[in-house]
């Protein structure tokens, strides 16, 4: 039993051996290998720092690890990390955002406005805001797109006149024009003519009229503003506007809306042009009279227009005589109203005191004869400046027609222009005799040619001389043709007219006799080649005598 457990003793083999630690304490904190930390020998970093190139933060600590011990997150590295620095969220909440300039023509401004507004911008718009003229008449433009167009213009060095005649404005637009008044310096002149603005719109207008000091025309004309537009356009003007220009024609403008204007040019009366034509001046008359009194007391009105207003009366004339002393009116127009009698004889005396007028015009009114007769006689004195007077539509008689001739012959009226309509009374007017200048036309037409040359007056003396004395003009026409005259119908039937003949109602007729006598008296040298005298007929052969029968032969049977 012992020798078989010795072997089994023997036979045992060892796989591992742990080895036998001398102690189960652990090593101190301070060995740990974990804290052991190989730095490299150099720190980029540091270098870094040391040149002034590299800022390792704030020191603040991560939030994350607020809740660990101050002394652990020190002694950590991996826990010391460097303060974030701002992004621009500060600068983004608390700085407003930087303005976006545009260039001062206005085409930057005009496209990005429209985009957005989400609006179509109008190209012919914005290629003229570098031209001097923006023309955008019978356009069709969105009363929304003025917006755009207004603010575009607003600070532009360019435009000079901006042209928006027949589109039609809201008041909005209106609104923005006048925004865009008040910050313009360049613009000169505004068409708004047919834009249909109203009394609302011409308030907002005028807004801020005041403050634009180079606006000098400003065109209103068919805009329907009434009594009460005017009335903003008084206030306007009352606090003194620089506009020399204004046009109010086609505006349903009464006396009413004219006296209230009148009060306000007692305090700037500075314009140069004033066009108050097709409107309602008519009535109440005292209105009409007071502006044109107030107009009468300006130094630099140049042109009045008051054309198809019905004014009539004797009051209206004398306020027109005032009119007359204004020293620099070169336009004054009275045409299409119902002056006559005293409303015209009141102002003629005073047609010698401007000494700049030019124009004249009292067309379409009803004056007798002896009112353009005496219009006509202040005409014909020197110190009557006036280079044209419009009589369009008014009678005359010869007495007018002799003076004018007189005044026509003298030296200081030689680029005078006077029209008249018509010629009443047993006046007959003395011209050219019609026949004498249609056989001139037909000598020049039927002797020019080098070839082929007709005479037509001998052919007319042929005619007669054939004993044709009447004529109708298709036959006339034919037997000219016939003879190669290069003449055309018109001018034929002209020759028929200036020679009548007997009264037809089928045909028209031409009288040979009368074109023959006057041919003679013309062309006297044109006469016919003499008819040489007829031949003397032969006299008759004596008959032959006759001859006897010879003898011997006869005739007879057999």
């Amino acid at each position: 039993m012992s020798s078989e457990s010795s072997e089994e003793e023997t036979k045992t083999e060892y796989i591992y051996v742990a080895p036998v630690e001398e102690s189960s304490e652990e090593p101190p904190m301070d060995e740990w290998s974990s804290l052991v930390m190989e730095l490299p020998e150099e720190n980029r970093k540091r270098i870094l720092y040391e040149d002034g190139l590299y800022d390792p933060g704030s020191g603040e600590i991560c939030t994350k690890y607020a809740s660990m011990s101050a002394s652990s997150v020190l002694r950590h590295p991996y826990f010391n990390y460097p303060g974030v620095l701002d992004p621009g969220i500060k600068e983004a909440l608390l700085t407003p955002e930087k303005k976006i300039e545009y260039p001062d023509d206005g085409q930057a401004l005009y496209l990005a406005t429209c985009k957005e507004m989400k609006q179509c911008p109008v190209m012919k718009f914005h290629r003229e805001l570098l031209t001097d003229q923006i023309d955008l008449k019978y356009y069709c433009i969105q009363p929304f797109g003025v917006r755009a167009m207004a603010m575009a213009l607003s600070y532009n060095q360019n435009v000079t006149t901006f042209d928006l005649t027949d589109n039609f404005l809201n008041d909005d637009a209106c609104f923005h024009l006048g925004e865009m008044l008040k910050s313009n310096s360049t613009l000169r002149e505004l068409i708004l003519s047919g834009c249909k603005v109203g009394p609302k719109g011409v308030k907002l207008l005028f807004a801020g009229l005041q403050l634009n000091t180079d606006l000098r025309a400003l065109n209103l004309n068919k805009n329907a503003i009434g009594d009460i537009g005017v009335e903003h356009l008084a206030s306007a003007i009352l606090r003194g506007i620089h506009v020399k220009e204004i046009y109010l024609s086609y505006n349903n403008i009464s006396g009413k809306s004219a006296n209230i204007l009148a009060e306000s040019l007692e305090t700037h009366n500075k314009l140069t042009i004033l066009d108050l034509s097709w409107n309602n001046l008519y009535a109440p008359l005292v209105g009409t009279v007071n502006l044109l009194n107030r107009l009468a007391e300006s130094k630099v009105l140049q042109e009045l227009y008051l054309s198809w207003n019905s004014l009539a009366s004797s009051r209206i004339g004398t306020a027109i005589k005032s009119i007359f002393k204004v020293p620099s009116l070169r336009v004054l127009d009275l045409s299409n109203n119902m002056l006559s009698g005293e409303g015209v004889q009141n102002f003629i005396g005073l047609m010698a005191k401007p000494k700049k007028m030019e124009t004249l015009n009292l067309s379409y009114n009803p004056l007798t004869r002896e009112d353009a007769l005496k219009v006509l006689q202040k005409m014909k004195l020197n110190t009557v400046k006036i280079k044209n007077l419009l009589l369009d539509g008014v009678l005359v008689d010869g007495a007018f027609l002799m003076l004018l001739d007189q005044i026509k012959g003298m030296k200081s009226k030689l680029n005078t222009v006077i029209t008249y309509g018509g010629v009443s009374g047993d006046f007959q007017a003395h011209g050219p005799d019609p026949r004498d200048l249609i056989l001139n036309r037909v000598e020049f037409l039927t002797m020019k040619g080098k070839k082929r040359k007709v005479d037509v007056a001998l052919v007319i003396l042929q005619m007669e001389k054939d004993n044709i004395n009447i004529m109708n003009s298709k036959a006339f026409e034919d037997a000219l043709t016939a003879t190669g005259a290069p003449l055309d119908s018109d001018l034929i039937n002209e020759m028929v007219d200036a020679f009548p003949g007997p009264k037809s109602a089928k045909f028209k007729t031409i009288n040979i006799n009368l074109v023959a006598d006057f041919i003679r008296r013309k062309w006297p040298d044109r006469k016919l080649p003499e008819t040489p005298p007829p031949e003397p007929e032969p006299e008759p052969l004596p008959p032959e005598p006759s001859k006897p029968p010879k003898k011997g032969k006869t005739k007879g049977k057999k």
